[in-house]
């Protein structure tokens, strides 16, 4: 059973996270010839003070 876990900024519309989770699971169907009802994807989203950029959060560099 492929799984993919994801780490992302939050702020991303549930369309993006769609698009994220069909494309990552088509990839994995592709690459391992799993079959796609196997395939698991975990979407993790960090807010923006929780994740560090060149010793800053993304919020204070505007992200």
């Amino acid at each position: 059973m492929p799984f993919a876990q994801i780490y992302m900024i939050e702020g991303r519309t549930e369309d993006m996270k769609r698009a994220v989770i069909e494309k990552v699971s088509a990839a994995l169907v592709e690459a391992t010839h799993a079959p796609k009802e196997t395939v698991r994807v975990w979407i993790t989203e960090v807010p923006k003070t929780n994740w560090g950029i060149a010793g800053q959060t993304a919020k204070d560099l505007g992200r």
